[in-house]
Parts: structure tokens; sequence; C-alpha cells
């Protein structure tokens, strides 16, 4: 199909899927063609009325040689033809990556197009008049930080480039550019192979002129337009053009209903993780149609006060008491729905009724962690019910002590299959779904000081949370690109039911209810809450730390482990239940 814009400039348009459908409109960048958008169209076309087309300079459309004719209200006529041509009698979603996203932000201001665009998604590619704000404001106390607006400056270094004369020309000739745009679209996850749409020679030296004809002659005062479309702006993890900052708070004084969609990915990542693309763009469009928000459009609103966990679901295991039930109730204080897990139900039920009380939703599971199949049954039920969990605390575990010698292998087997592959359960089937998603999201496995401090008292217990927190390191290393944070809590001693229930091995009855007592004073005469643990996890998840160390003591035996070894094992010599 061809649509003439209103200069005479023929415009070559592609359109997928039933016309009767909402029509999802997909505006491509520099310096790519529509075909960018064939996996992302491949993936809606079943359910929308999917059009993209070739801008004016790219693929199959006229390439006016006037620099003139690549002007942003240009670009805004061309838009506007092809809305009528392909949706004459409806609003259309907008879906722009990079200068197509430009050009939307401007069509989404433009009275030409008033009552005709019902949503807009923007990726990579920011208003210009916004960016320019929040590059003022970086100069202005309350305003955007100076050093995310130089980041962003130096980050934008290519755009001076693009309006010297001549040479750009001669980089693309020389492919210089392109074994630079190759490298770029290697960051992230997912670009190998890097299924980039087919860019020819003449596409990339007449989009050219988008830069030269759009950004330094626009020098004045930025244009103030509040946009009440609802708006997502999706924000690559490891973009190296748009900064997350920028992506994020150009928008927000302008943008009436602002949704931040944080995503793994580099820049094109329309092209590498389409599936994810597809999903929030579908999101966006239902309830834009009158559908019910999903949980992660709902958590996606940008903020505007309330709580920092609104929207978000967290998971935690061994949630029906100590410091499992005193997390979940620290997410929902601030926010977050919850799904608490545990061996004991009723205690779990516990959880979720206090829970509740807060003002969020909460669901009770039994569960045995160390159950491969329970809690492959469980983390289907919870995705199911709830949808990806955006939190998941693997907290559940069993304490054990005495002699190496006298535990035996069934007790081996029951603190591994609970200390260590009940984390390892919680961690695969939930990070596989967080990868997935690709929307990041947090891991947290509760280890212990005991996992850096060697001690004669605790020689199983030790090594499985040693196991928890080397796995933890592991794999933060790996998803981290992903934008999934994996994190590692350390407690030291904490009143906790750990020790009413803590198996001593090699003693009789009597003598191991007697430990079992004598341990219970000495924890609660530490008086260090599950309620003050809690908090610090929250803090963890926030702020993304590797590895928090709670208590006093905690961070004291990690000293003792990286400076004075020596000191260290001397001290493991000690009988923990002589004191």
């Amino acid at each position: 199909m061809r649509v003439t814009s209103t200069d005479g400039v023929r415009l070559t348009v592609h359109e997928s899927g039933d016309r009767s459908a909402p029509t999802v409109l997909c505006v491509h960048g520099y310096p790519d063609s529509s075909t960018v958008w064939d996996g992302i169209a491949a993936e809606l076309a079943g359910r929308y009325h999917v059009v993209r087309y070739d801008v004016r300079g790219a693929g199959a459309s006229d390439r006016p040689r006037a620099r003139s004719a690549y002007r942003l209200d240009q670009l805004v006529d061309d838009l506007a033809a092809v809305v009528e041509a392909v949706s004459p009698d409806a609003p259309v979603h907008l879906v722009g990556h990079d200068w197509g996203s430009v050009q939307c932000w401007s069509a989404v201001g433009d009275e030409r197009l008033a009552g005709r665009i019902a949503s807009f998604t923007s990726i990579s590619g920011p208003d210009l008049d916004q960016a320019r704000a929040w590059m003022r404001s970086g100069l202005r106390p309350g305003g955007a930080k100076l050093r995310h607006v130089v980041r962003q400056l130096i980050e934008s270094n290519y755009l001076v480039l693009f309006n010297l004369p001549v040479l750009p020309e001669l980089l693309w000739r020389s492919r210089v550019l392109d074994r630079a745009l190759a490298a770029s679209t290697r960051i992230g996850r997912g670009s190998a192979p890097a299924r980039r749409s087919p860019q020819t020679l003449a596409d990339k030296l007449a989009g050219l002129q988008l830069y030269r004809a759009n950004l330094f002659g626009r020098l004045g005062r930025p244009r103030r337009r509040r946009i009440d479309v609802p708006v997502q702006v999706v924000v690559p993890n490891a973009d190296p053009f748009v900064s997350p900052a920028l992506a994020t708070g150009g928008p927000a004084p302008w943008v009436r209903d602002l949704h931040i969609r944080r995503v793994a990915g580099g820049h094109w990542v329309v092209v590498t993780r389409p599936d994810v693309i597809a999903r929030i763009t579908a999101e966006l469009v239902d309830h834009t149609s009158g559908g019910a928000p999903t949980r992660a459009l709902t958590k996606a609103r940008a903020p505007r006060g309330g709580k920092a966990f609104t929207g978000q679901l967290a998971v935690v295991t061994g949630g029906g008491r100590g410091i499992g039930r005193e997390t979940a109730l620290a997410f929902a204080e601030r926010g977050a729905d919850v799904v608490v897990a545990d061996l004991d139900e009723n205690a779990a039920g516990d959880t979720v009724e206090a829970a509740r009380r807060m003002g969020v939703d909460a669901a009770a599971y039994q569960l045995d962690v160390s159950d491969t199949d329970a809690f492959e049954r469980f983390a289907k039920q919870v995705r199911a019910d709830h949808d990806v969990p955006d939190i998941v605390v693997n907290n559940a575990g069993i304490g054990m002590a005495g002699p190496f010698l006298d535990t035996t292998v069934a007790d081996w087997q029951r603190i591994l299959d609970v200390n260590l592959w009940g984390v390892i359960h919680g961690s695969r089937l939930f990070g596989r779904q967080l990868l997935e998603r690709g929307q990041g999201g947090t891991l947290v496995n509760v280890a212990s000081a005991a996992a850096y401090s060697p001690s004669r008292t605790l020689p199983a217990y030790a090594t499985t949370k040693a196991a928890v927190l080397m796995l933890t390191q592991c794999l933060r290393a790996e998803l981290g690109r992903d934008g999934i944070g994996v994190v590692a809590i350390c407690p030291g001693f904490v009143n906790t039911d750990i020790t009413r229930t803590t198996r001593f091995v090699g003693v009789d009855d009597a003598t191991q209810e007697q430990l079992r007592s004598h341990a219970v004073q000495a924890y609660t005469r530490r008086g260090y809450s599950p309620r003050r643990v809690a908090r610090h996890i929250v803090t963890a998840v926030e702020r993304n730390r590797p590895v928090t160390r709670i208590t006093p003591e905690a961070k004291v035996f990690d000293a003792l482990s990286r400076f004075t070894p020596a000191a260290a094992r001397a001290l493991a010599r000690v009988d923990l239940n002589q004191l």
C-alpha cells in the first residue's frame, strides 16, 4: 500500500491482521526500515490490525533530498496521512522506536492528531523538547541530577557527529559506523544472533537528515505540551544511547497518564525481545480499549506518591513464622501483594490475614521446599493465579547442630534438601519466569553469618548456608545483565522459632530438649527481632545489594573471616552449646 503525504512524498505501508481489530501503528527509527517490526507484528497480528510503514528516506518509501523535508512537522504530517489511510474511523495505538518514537512524541502533542491516537508506547526515543527541558533542569536545585545530564551528553556524542558535513557519509561508506552499530546490538541478553532489519547505504545516508533538520535548529525554549494520551515508556536496561534517567525523567512533568516499563536488553530490544515488547504493547492497548489493567501495568504507573512496592508481587517461602513472616508483612506494608508459602499452612494463613489488614492482596500455600515436584507445581500455580512475581524470598530453612561425625546421612539429606535445594528450586523456577518475562525482578536468598563463620558446632548448617551464599553470588553474575537482582541475606543471632526446632545430632531426646531450651534462652537474651531483619531485607531489595550482613556479630564474623582468618579458625573451636 502507498500513501502520499502533504508534500507529495510517497510512503510504503504494510498491514497485517484483521482491519476491524484495534490498530497498532509501529514507527521505526534510524537507520532501520519497517522490517524492524516484523517479529513484533508476528506476535500481535493474531489480535490486532498491525500497521508499519517505511518513513521517508528509508526502505521502499521516497527519499527526498532537501533537509527541510525531514523536519518533525513534516514527519507528523506523514504519520497523520498513514493514520487516515489505515484507520479512518478509529484512533490508533502508536508504538515508536528510536527516531520513530521521537516523531510519535511530536504527534501525540499535536492538534492535527487530536482524538486520533488512543495510546503511545515509546521505546528508546525521547521527545526532543522534553529532553531539552530535562537537561536544563540539571542546572536547577531540585531538578535532574547534574551527573545524569552529563552522562546523557556523553552518551549522545554521536549527535554532533551526525550533524557534521561529509564526515558521517564517509564513515558509513567505509563501514566504520556499521561496525560500531553491530557492537551496540550485542548489548543486552538475546542479541545474538542479531536479527537486524536490512539497512541499505541509501537508508543510512538519507536518514542523516533527521538529525540535521531537527536537533540544533531547536535550541530555543522548549514548548510545553501537556499530553493526555496514555503513554508507556519502555526503558531497556542496557541502552547505550538513551539513559534511564532521561527516558523516565523527561516525560514525567508532561504526561498525565504515564507508565514506566523497564526491560532487559539493549537499544534494539524490539528485535532481540519482540515477545516482551509485544506483550507490553498489548497490555496498554487492551487497557486503553476498556480492559482491566494487568498487575504489571499497574506497577508501571509512574509514582506520584504512595508506597514503594505498590503493584508488585512478593513470594516468601517459610513465611509462616519468624523472618519469613515479618518479611512478607514488611513488603505488604510497603504496598506489595504477597504469596506466603510454608510447610504449616495454618501459619501461612495467619501471615496472609495480617497482610490483608494492610490493604493488599495475599494468598497462602502449603509447600515443602525440599519436594521438587511440589515446588514445580507451586511455581506454576503462582504464575497462573497471580502472574510472575517481582520479588522472591527463598527463606525457608531448618537448623542443625552437633559434631560432624554424629551427623548421619539422613541428617545431611534433610538439611541439604531444605536449606540448599529449597533455595535452588526457588531460584531456578522463579528465575526462569523472571528471565522469560524480560522485565527484571529480584531473587532474595536467606543465608546466614554461619556461611562465612566456621564452627565445630554447626558443620551441616554452616555448609548449607555457605553453599547458598556462593550460589547467590554466582546467580547475580549470571542474571544481572537481564535486570534481575540476586541478593544474599546473612543474619546473625536472631530470635526466631528455628531455635525451637533445631535438631541436635548425637544426643538423646532429653539432652536435645535441654539444648534447645538453652538456645532459646540465649537467642531471647540477644533480642534481635525478625522484624528488624525484615527491614534490612526490604532495603537490600530496594538498593539491589549483593550481600547484606545484618546483625553486629554478622559483620564482626565477616571481618574476622576476611582480615584475620586465624582468629576465625580459633573461634570455630569454641563449642557454642557450652556458652
